[in-house]
């Protein structure tokens, strides 16, 4: 879409001013010996054999091997060198450098201060001096060495840093770029001798891991931001569905403030900005109980760091339609508020705002919470838990069970995973490299299954390791080709690299997907190095669908990534991404025109980059929980929590259950999936395999298929209520209806029922997607 809006003199200006300026990119990595410098030279490197002008000036390569053979053939410009506090230190040398005049500076060190006589004080204002110059920077930094990230990393780790840069650096930026690294990565740096100079402190394991997720979750704030500013200059309205947003609508009530708590709870669990919302009469002045209430709840919003706004509002039936608005606005994903408490004649004749919303709402869920305290007395927060007594816990027998499946564990071979938001990234580039290095350490790897696709950059990382022979499978007269597990299981090396987990084998072949292949390699005690994408993530299919227009047909279940040991991240911008595919890296040059017009389009790439970013940061913050540190950026879940999810025959059936999956998981709850079938009633013929269908996906995904009869239509509400309860379900997740206004009067709509029957746990309505 074209956006024929006249630009603004200053637009204009701007924009005159950029052709002059140089361009920016950031390497941003946890910590120091990420890797950050290696791929800095690395592209000076390709960008030199592209023919532009490269230079390096104030890089340190710390005498890693490894980064030190990635200067090559780079013309270095001499730093000027000084000394503090006993280490030797590099300052830029500008008049140098503006003399040489480059195209391109590769520099370390955005953080760096300057000596007390250098032309600018810091390493930034050089780079902004060199960009105002026509010459373009490519440069280095830590996470914790931006200033709005510092106070965070001191807080959670201790580790202080005396050299920081603005919060608004990166936004500054052409590209900003994630070095992702797991911290096994670098503690075998470190063990190597080949990562030197780290503190003690930044080389703990749950430190790393902590700055690891910060910067993975910086990362994709910076994403989202340009998703919707892209979204926004396309005339797209709503939210993206790559990250949460939560509003809240609480009034100055006693229970205003146990709505916001909640609204906080699910904002952290689901990483999302959150902001609420109160509505007022203008005419009306506030009594003294509501201003206290008011100064109470702008109190609570502040200290959680939410965003708080008044709306004025005239007429109480106006609410629903305001509110919806007011969320499409902001591109909420999600709005909470409380049950109501009217019956069911009363809402027929003065109408429920809970109701009316969902009439009105298009790709936003609502979230009704529980009214606990008149059903149970029972607080929304509950207390602390004690911690289990570990120590009783070391003294226990295992059973035969416990023994076995340690006893696997132990056998089992290590499993790493690179994942990356689109194909071409570099994950099999990767993949080979690192392969390679083991093989250099005597460590005995071939290559199970490599897909190149052409890609002469990837055939090329093959270098030394042997590629295991394919298996040949006929197919319905065609001769086929897959993995051959037997044969690789029968050579038994050290290591196995196989590409594209989620990839569906030949009828015929010893397993149906590549990842049970890779499940019996592990467990015969191999270990395996695999690649995939995003949005092959089962629980993400309906969110990638969302995003891209694209529903993906090959997924692999969400728990083969949580098996993983380690699981790494490879961040490409689409600039880049979409540049390489130009260049006919990717695909082949005649398909190029057709990808970057559909999945390979601008915005589907800003999208799956957020929502990869976001995935990893996640996992991230799963594994620190799962060691029970209390210094995850989420902070801890405490609530036992129990997730029941009503399905129907619908298409709308698996989106349900995928995020009655992805919630369970957050919440490290059991979830049920329910299908409630009416006695009597005429059945499509179709129905058994329909539900054979959502039963094996519920499964897949960890949870549990009932089926349930009801005599009536009428009493299906009652059943799910009364199995919910059963199972002391703390959320239920349904859809909306689509029934029409006379079925749902003649036989009562059963969402409006379990809204009403179930006002003791907190229900989430999903949305229907609807492309805008």
């Amino acid at each position: 879409m074209v956006n024929f809006k006249r630009k603004t003199p200053e637009e204009i200006l701007l924009s005159i001013s950029k052709l002059h300026r140089g361009r920016l990119k950031v390497y941003i990595g946890a910590v120091s010996g990420s890797g950050k410098t290696y791929h800095m030279l690395r592209e000076g490197q390709a960008l030199r054999d592209q023919g532009i002008d490269v230079v390096i000036c104030a890089v340190s390569t710390m005498r890693r091997p490894e980064t030190a053979e990635q200067i090559g053939r780079l013309e270095r410009v001499p730093s000027i060198h000084w000394q503090k506090d006993g280490k030797e230190r590099k300052d830029l040398n500008l008049e140098a450098l503006i003399e040489r005049n480059p195209e391109v500076v590769l520099v370390d060190g955005l953080a760096h201060h300057n000596r007390d006589n250098a032309r600018f004080p810091t390493r930034l204002e050089d780079i902004r001096f060199l960009l105002r110059r026509g010459i373009s920077v490519i440069t280095t930094v830590n996470v914790y060495e931006l200033e709005d990230a510092r106070m965070i990393a001191k807080k959670l780790t201790g580790i202080e840093v005396s050299e920081t840069v603005p919060p608004d650096t990166l936004d500054m930026a052409d590209e900003v770029v994630l070095i992702d690294v797991t911290p096994e990565t670098i503690l075998s740096r470190v063990e190597e001798g080949t990562l030197r100079g780290q503190s003690s402190e930044m080389l703990k394991r749950g430190n790393l891991e902590v700055l690891r997720e910060l910067a993975l979750r910086l990362v994709a704030e910076g994403v989202n931001d340009s998703l919707e500013k892209f979204r926004e200059e396309l005339g797209l309205v709503g939210p993206s569905g790559a990250a949460e947003r939560i509003l809240v609508s609480a009034q100055y009530h006693w229970n205003g403030s146990i709505y916001v708590r909640k609204g906080q709870q699910i904002a952290r669990r689901l990483n999302g900005d959150m902001r609420v919302v109160t509505f007022v009469n203008p005419k009306k002045q506030l009594g003294n109980d509501e201003a206290a209430l008011k100064r109470s709840i702008m109190k609570l919003v502040e200290r959680i760091g939410a965003e708080f706004e008044e709306l004025p509002l005239g007429s109480r039936r106006a609410l629903p339609g305001v509110l919806v608005q007011y969320a499409l606005n902001n591109n909420v994903t999600r709005i909470v508020l409380g049950h109501s408490k009217k019956n069911r004649w009363q809402e027929f004749w003065q109408g429920s705002i809970v109701h009316a919303m969902l009439k009105k709402t298009r790709n936003v869920d609502i979230f009704v919470v529980a009214d606990r305290v008149e059903h149970e007395g029972e607080r929304i927060l509950p207390a602390q838990m004690s911690k289990p007594d570990e120590d009783a816990d070391l003294f226990r027998r295992l059973s035969s069970q416990e023994l076995n499946q340690k006893m696997r564990h132990i056998r089992r071979g290590r499993f790493k995973v690179y994942i990356g938001a689109a194909p071409g990234v570099g994950k099999t580039f990767t993949m080979l490299r690192e392969g390679n290095d083991l093989l250099k350490k005597g460590i005995q790897v071939c290559v199970g299954l490599l897909e190149t696709h052409g890609r002469k950059e990837t055939m090329d990382q093959v270098g030394a390791l042997e590629v295991l022979p394919r298996k040949a499978i006929d197919y319905r007269g065609t001769r086929l080709e897959e993995m051959d597990t037997d044969e690789l299981i029968r050579r038994n090396p050290d290591v196995v690299l196989i590409d594209e987990l989620a990839h569906t084998n030949v009828p015929g072949s010893k397993n149906k997907k590549r990842y049970e292949d890779v499940l019996e390699v592990l467990a015969a005690g191999i270990s395996v190095i695999a690649t995939v994408n995003v949005q092959h993530l089962e629980s993400l299919n309906d969110s990638v669908e969302q995003l891209t227009g694209v529903r993906v047909r090959e997924t692999v279940p969400d728990h083969i990534l949580r098996l993983a040991d380690e699981v790494q991240l490879i961040d490409v911008t689409p600039q880049s991404l979409q540049q390489r595919m130009k260049e006919g890296k990717i695909y082949a040059m005649e398909k190029v025109h057709q990808a970057l017009n559909n999945f390979f389009k601008t915005g589907n790439l800003i999208a799956l980059r957020e929502l990869a970013l976001r995935e990893i940061a996640d996992d991230v913050d799963e594994r620190l929980e799962a060691w029970e540190r209390s210094g995850s950026l989420r902070g801890p879940w405490r609530r036992k929590e129990v997730i029941y999810v009503c399905v129907g025959s619908m298409q709308n059936a698996e989106r349900l259950i995928r995020r009655g999956f992805r919630i369970a998981y957050r919440l490290k709850a059991v979830w049920y999936v329910t299908y409630v079938r009416v006695e009597h009633a005429t059945q499509p013929s179709e129905l058994a395999q329909r539900l054979e269908v959502l039963k094996k996906l519920t499964e897949r995904l960890g949870g549990i298929f009932e089926i349930r009869h009801s005599r009536k239509t009428k009493e299906v509400a009652d059943v799910l209520v009364r199995q919910a309860t059963e199972h002391g379900a703390t959320q239920m997740i349904v859809g909306q209806t689509k029934a029409s206004f006379w079925k749902g009067l003649w036989q009562g709509s059963i969402l409006k029922k379990l809204l009403r029957s179930a006002r003791h746990m907190d229900v989430l309505v999903v949305a229907d997607y609807d492309p805008m």
